[in-house]
């Protein structure tokens, strides 16, 4: 590619580009050097002294302290989670887990204090926003001691000392927990949102999730209406956006606003669009008054918050910049996006979320100062979505759950969750009704919604609107009192709290809408008129949930029999494979693998498809070879991801190979003649690919990989994603090329985002890049 065309720096990553390289095609496991570090091998602990703490323990057995032992130590005492044997922090037995609880629980908070598991600018944050009057009541306790007080303290007792609680200490109390206990702390604790009801004891309120495959306006706005026919959504109208340069971002944030204010519920309910802070910041300053509540993802280490393009002063700031405003900040967490970065810097992944909290705990602080009578502040721990790497089972996603839960609270925060699972993962539909009712007696302050369980963009399992109907009844939890007050207004819920003829028909809201409008036409014309653009939603590949099936928490049995067809063709796709015809068809097709033995061990292992088998780098030496100095700016690489149909479905491909070298000749830009085809490849693939394609180029001039890879499944449309990865020479030479200089094009598909239309989009992005040359954190550095 010409030099210039590429800049080396990134626009801030969305919520959707995270999520993917946290955890699908995209997922960045833990990377052999990174597991090196930690030692690699599970910890065994075959006996303790009596009395004996961590700290002794790990002198008796090293001669002296040792940061490594000490960590180790510390993740032993977890349940077990795949993660934490990943990086070396996992206990051997449960021999070994139940000495290094009794270790934990003799060790005092002081000497904790003392000895961070990792130390860096968020862990010296967190130590800052503790409160050090709260914490000199406390030092001198145990762990043990602090255990036995959360179990039989009152609220009171506990709000008392908590704010002087680092989080690692929060993040050590889960490990001396059984569920129950944790239900039972989670039970009194209570952070409720100013002015509201949200979060309060028996409460439990949405964050309705309108996604689309092409981020039209209608899709999200009528999975709105849909769920405002099931009483659902209380705390946030917040979607994750596909597309996320600004125009987008405004076109979708204006149309959640035009919901809010025809309805009058300004003071009520915010809106969000989950694009990269600085994105919603641009969108804000560009387009004053569009902008409601601001998202952003959290990471534990500063290492993965660089991944995702933040800093702490960059959120301070953005914190700060909400002075008078009644909605805040809105952060989005969960375990495991340390580690699947190769940055958990040997800390288990319940610490590394504790530290999310803690980071939220200190911009709340921030808040506060800048609104008295309070700002909304609140976190969704998103627990389930990276995939088994990170854990496999629904009884681990259950206590994952239950310790951010009580993680959460103990910092202080309105805690909401995203009880969710990826379809690699072996959870069922079913298996989510169970883990919900497993969960609920914590009292979550909020779930996520959905018309079904199913999302039509991000392609996981998660909570439906249903759901929620099913879950207020069986635990007798409300919604907040005011978005209460405005579904009886709308008459989705009569006077007596009972619900009306027009539960779960959208039609109606979209009447009281239209009506709010001031539209004098009949009823049956809107409605009509309603029909017709639920036809046109439903095509785009975006399920509206309507009526009930025999419980009135249940969907009407036509729609649940697609969502469990788009179940069984999510399986099948997983372990659908590249086939030697397909592979044939492709064009100057150059097949690779990786160091997956098969499709299992590709599922299992992560890491394995992220390096290229022997053979095949011989085969990408040879391209480089061919190049002689005629050295290309660009190659494309295609990969199977966790979804080959997506790859080989009959105008997937071939549309936007053909556009998007048509438009960059055009453009002047060289790219090599051959298509990478890899077997097995994750997105780090492509990094490794270009790091030894371009290893000798001129070390000033810019060189890029576009690598084509299947997203997970779970959706109709079989989507694929465009990763932009692009450095000068020296960068390349270096290696170590990561998802921080990657920008991404999704939800590719003949029935979402066109592959012709990804094309142009993907040249935009360039076109984007070479006009800034600038840091692309543009508000707050």
């Amino acid at each position: 590619m010409t030099k210039g065309l590429f800049s080396n720096q990134h626009a801030g990553l969305c919520r959707r580009d995270l999520l993917i390289l946290a955890g699908t095609a995209a997922v960045a496991s833990y990377s052999q050097r990174a597991i090196a570090a930690v030692g690699g091998a599970p910890i065994k602990i075959e006996a303790v002294s009596q009395g004996e703490d961590v700290f002794a323990y790990v002198n008796r057995v090293k001669g002296s302290f040792d940061q490594q032992a000490y960590q180790q130590v510390i993740g032993a005492a977890n349940e077990f989670k795949e993660g934490d044997q990943t990086i070396g922090v996992g206990a051997l037995d449960d021999t070994t887990r139940r000495n290094a609880r009794a270790l934990l629980t003799n060790t005092k908070l002081s000497d904790l204090h003392d000895h961070p598991l990792f130390e860096d600018d968020l862990q010296r944050l967190i130590w800052q926003t503790t409160d050090q009057a709260q914490f000199q009541k406390i030092k001198d306790w145990t762990m043990g001691q602090l255990r036995e007080f959360l179990l039989t303290g009152s609220e009171e007792e506990i709000k008392g000392v908590m704010n002087g609680l680092t989080s690692d200490s929060i993040g050590f109390v889960p490990k001396l927990m059984s569920n129950e206990e944790l239900i039972s702390v989670s039970q009194k604790i209570f952070n409720v949102m100013p002015g509201t009801k949200l979060g309060a004891k028996g409460y439990m309120g949405a964050r309705i999730q309108p996604n689309s495959p092409t981020d039209h306006p209608d899709d999200i706005v009528w999975q709105v209406f849909d769920a405002f026919s099931y009483a659902t959504g209380d705390i946030v109208i917040g979607t994750n956006p596909v597309d996320s340069t600004v125009e987008s971002v405004a076109t979708v944030e204006r149309a959640l606003k035009d919901i809010v204010d025809t309805f009058k519920l300004g003071d009520i309910i915010p809106w969000c669009v989950l694009a990269h802070i600085d994105v919603q910041g641009e969108v804000s300053e560009t387009f004053p008054g569009t902008v409601s509540t601001m998202f952003q993802s959290l990471a534990g280490t500063d290492d993965c918050n660089k991944i995702f393009d933040i800093t702490n002063e960059k959120i301070l700031k953005y914190a700060r910049a909400k002075a008078g405003e009644r909605y805040g900040l809105y952060f989005e967490t969960g375990q495991g996006s340390e580690f699947t970065n190769g940055v958990a810097n040997g800390v288990d992944m319940m610490v590394l979320e504790s530290r999310k909290y803690g980071f939220s705990r200190a911009i709340g602080i921030e808040l506060a100062k800048v609104q008295p009578r309070g700002a909304w502040l609140h976190v969704n721990d998103v627990a389930g979505f990276i995939g088994p790497e990170v854990f496999k089972s629904r009884e681990q996603l259950v206590r994952c759950c239950l310790e951010d839960m009580v993680m959460g609270k103990l910092h202080g925060l309105t805690i909401g969750l995203d009880i969710c699972t990826t379809l690699h993962m072996t959870v069922s539909l079913d298996d989510l009704d169970w883990c919900q009712d497993q969960i609920m007696p914590a009292n979550p302050a909020y779930l996520i919604a959905l018309p079904t369980k199913n999302d039509p963009m991000l392609s996981y399992l998660t909570t439906a609107f249903q759901d929620h109907v099913r879950l207020r009844e069986k635990f007798g939890f409300k919604v907040n009192d005011a978005m209460w007050d405005f579904y009886k207004r709308i008459g989705i819920v009569g006077e007596d709290n009972s619900f009306t003829a027009n539960y779960g028909d959208p039609l109606w809201v979209y009447y009281q809408y239209r009506l709010a409008k001031g539209d004098g036409r009949p009823k049956d014309a809107v409605y009509a008129e309603g029909r017709e653009k639920i036809r046109e939603v439903e095509k785009r590949g975006v399920d509206l949930a309507t009526g009930h099936g025999e419980e009135i928490w249940d969907l009407d049995p036509t729609l649940a029999a697609k969502v469990k067809s788009l179940y069984d063709d999510a399986k099948q796709s997983l372990w659908a494979e590249l086939t030697p015809e397909f592979i044939a068809a492709v064009p100057d097709a150059v097949p690779v693998r990786t160091l997956s033995s098969d499709r299992n061990d590709y599922i299992a292992h992560p890491t394995t498809g992220e390096n290229l088998s022997p053979d095949s780098i011989t085969e990408i030496e040879r391209i480089r070879a061919s190049w002689g100095s005629d050295m290309p700016k660009g190659q494309i690489v295609i990969s199977d991801g966790l979804n080959a149909k997506a790859i080989m479905d009959d105008g997937h491909l071939s549309p936007y190979l053909e556009e998007m070298r048509k438009l960059l000749s055009e453009a002047g830009v060289t790219v090599g003649d051959k298509n990478i085809l890899v077997t097995s490849g994750r997105v780090r693939a492509g990094y490794r690919i270009g790091e030894m394609l371009f290893e000798n180029a001129d070390p000033d001039s810019l060189r890029g990989i576009l690598h084509i890879i299947g997203e997970r499944p779970g959706t109709m449309h079989h989507a694929y994603s465009v990763y932009i990865t692009v450095a000068k020479g020296k960068r390349w030479s270096e290696k170590g090329i990561d998802h921080d200089i990657t920008r991404l094009v999704s939800n590719v598909a003949d029935t979402a985002l066109h592959p012709k239309e990804a094309a142009r989009e993907t040249l935009t992005i360039i076109r984007e890049i070479v006009g800034k040359q600038v840091n692309n954190s543009r508000r707050y550095g």
